[in-house]
């Protein structure tokens, strides 16, 4: 059955998905156990893939659907560096999911069913966009993607409902230039088919056709990756999202589109012609202004919510900027910081969900003594703070390091700076939060749920958090492993000459 692991990482949440409403209106809970247990058998899939792939040096794993072999027929294509990916999103969807289970305790099936329904397509949507091999097919996942995650965000409340029409309004348009891209590179290729593309594209790479269709496409994941300036609607959305599923937008939501932007620059287009040089220079550009906007914003903010949602689109700079590097420190640093950045922030995420469950508000300033009333959020707090700012042996360490050595290696000295001014007003604005939950004074919060035990939580919402902070611990002290045994083995053919 291993042969078939591909497509059961897509397979198994999207039928969970559709059978969830029936089997909720059966009994309560049954469909968001089922979507659970998928999403647990996508992850041992994934987990499945990663090791075929490594175990076959890196050779891609090519699946086909329905018999109809490419250029014609859809693929899945499983590389070294979507594989560990797969493995990233079906992970923290199985953490996000059990972590769910106390805010829908109180709803009707109708409520827990449609939530379970719409985490599962989201599921579904994250990784079909970074397996599949065809450029319309991603599109396809890119739209499974974004309606689920409206819905979820527009299940956070009143204020929600604005915040997810306006995600709706500009993820159309940026889906609708991801399409027109598409559309021009048809017109070039004649092909849909990724790899056909990269080998046709090559006499087209200085014609106006093929400008155009770079811009489209960056224009477009700059919107869906929340890239300054196209980050207006993330704010809104990461703050007034569903409490239980926020950690799995925030972590993860971001991070396809990241790796589509990736795998189009790298694996398709190349990035040793005039375009493409001209494409990564306005990549850096934006992620400059990313990084600093997003962390002075981030400094301002008094919700906590806030400030993670602003200081994911310095992270996210961070990416763009070892993307717009054009080299392989610059690279590794980007696919190392896109996978570190999603489980710190999916961390952080899961301790505001707490915080919100527990006690209702999340103000910066009434944390007072939080590390008596939760001690399991306070240590995850501690540990994803660290690694975002870029301490070691924390992850984050690591991957700003290899930003540091691609930005030595090209001479881009400026590059050098803003990362390390980034990296202090992350220090100041993640320092005042611990110094809020150990130093200040204990705030008075109303207990909205009370609960008993040194936990502070319920137990499907205490374990994930502990388990996402020893994950941080992991990938700090095995990060040369990773890159040295994954990420190295899913270079670009551009950095192997």
């Amino acid at each position: 059955m291993s042969q078939h692991a591909p497509i059961f990482v897509v397979l198994l949440p999207l039928t969970a998905a559709l059978l969830c409403m029936l089997f909720s209106k059966i009994s309560r809970n049954l469909g968001a156990y089922l979507v659970i247990a998928s999403i647990a058998g996508a992850l041992a899939s994934a987990i499945t893939v990663l090791n075929n792939v490594v175990a076959a040096g890196g050779k891609a794993i090519h699946y086909t659907m329905g018999g109809w072999m490419p250029p014609v027929g859809i693929e899945f294509v499983l590389d070294p560096l979507n594989s560990v990916l797969l493995v990233l999103i079906t992970f923290i969807s199985l953490l996000v999911s059990f972590y769910g289970l106390p805010f829908v305790k109180d709803e009707d099936w109708l409520h827990v069913g449609g939530y379970y329904t719409l985490f599962g397509l989201l599921t579904v949507g994250l990784c079909g966009m970074i397996a599949t091999g065809d450029v319309f097919n991603l599109y396809v996942y890119l739209e499974i993607m974004s309606l689920s995650g409206y819905g979820l965000i527009a299940l956070g409340g009143k204020k929600s409902m604005l915040a997810a029409f306006r995600y709706l309004l500009i993820g159309t348009i940026g889906a609708s230039l991801y399409l027109l891209g598409v559309g021009y590179l048809y017109a070039m290729t004649g092909t849909l088919n990724m790899a056909d593309l990269a080998a046709l594209i090559g006499p087209h790479i200085h014609s106006p056709l093929f400008a155009m269709a770079v811009g489209c496409l960056i224009i477009g994941f700059g919107i869906k990756m929340a890239l300054f300036p196209l980050h207006g609607w993330q704010p809104d959305a990461y703050t007034f999202s569903h409490p239980g599923a926020a950690a799995f937008i925030a972590g993860c939501m971001s991070k396809a589109p990241a790796y589509a932007m990736i795998r189009f620059v790298y694996y398709i287009f190349q990035v040793n012609n005039p375009v493409m040089r001209s494409a990564l220079d306005i990549i850096g550009i934006l992620g400059v202004g990313g990084m600093l906007i997003g962390s002075f914003m981030a400094l301002a903010m008094r919700d906590f919510r806030r400030m993670l949602a602003y200081s994911s689109v310095a992270q996210i700079g961070y990416i763009a900027m070892g993307v717009a590097m054009g080299n392989m420190y610059g690279f590794i640093g980007a696919v190392l910081h896109m996978i570190n950045h999603a489980l710190m922030k999916s961390g952080l995420f899961l301790v505001i969900g707490g915080i919100v469950y527990r006690f209702g508000v999340v103000h910066l300033y009434r944390l007072g003594g939080m590390n008596k009333k939760l001690t399991i959020s306070t240590i995850t707090v501690v540990l994803c703070a660290l690694s975002m700012i870029g301490l070691p042996p924390t992850a984050g360490f690591f991957s700003k390091w290899y930003l540091m050595m691609g930005a030595w290696t090209s001479q881009n000295y400026f590059y050098m700076v803003v990362l390390v001014i980034s990296s202090l007003l992350n220090a100041i604005y993640f320092f005042r939060i611990i110094e809020q939950m150990f130093v200040q004074r204990e705030g008075s919060l109303p207990d909205v749920h009370p609960h008993e035990g040194k936990l502070g939580l319920p137990v499907p919402m205490a374990v994930p958090l502990a388990v996402i902070g020893l994950t941080v611990l992991f990938l700090g002290w095995y990060s040369a492993d990773i890159i040295n045994g994954i990420i190295k083995l899913g270079l670009p053919e551009v950095f192997l000459r």
